[in-house]
């Protein structure tokens, strides 16, 4: 990609300098960049952050009734879940054998697991 954009700017600056077409080195230069700079992803806030946690269901809290409402959560899933608790990663759900990946998988962008306070 970047080869081609050096040949369009080469030929581009070529036919300024030339007389055949009206151009300046600055706006090739300016279409090449502006065709080559890779947008930037947004990143979240500490606040849009926390929000978003908020949303998600704390599976160390949550009751069976709000775990079972999860996709592919079933009884025995919810009851495993449970009886597993606490948790201070959701990840642990499938390092310790309380979920498979494949379930896991569809609920880990819903849920979160928070530090449990010390007693």
């Amino acid at each position: 990609m970047q080869h081609v954009l050096g040949l369009l700017f080469v030929s581009v600056s070529f036919l300024g300098v030339a007389g055949l077409m009206p151009c300046s080195t600055a706006w090739a230069q300016g279409a090449a960049t502006a065709v080559t700079a890779p947008a930037t992803p947004q990143r979240m806030t500490v606040a849009e952050k926390i929000a978003a946690d908020q949303q998600k269901l704390d599976i160390n809290t949550a009751t069976a009734a709000q775990l079972r409402a999860l996709p592919g959560m079933g009884d025995a899933y919810v009851a495993r879940l449970i009886a597993g608790r606490p948790y201070t990663a959701k990840n642990q759900l499938v390092q310790r054998g309380v979920l498979p990946q494949t379930v896991y998988a569809g609920i880990a962008e819903r849920i979160i697991a928070h530090r449990p306070k010390p007693q």
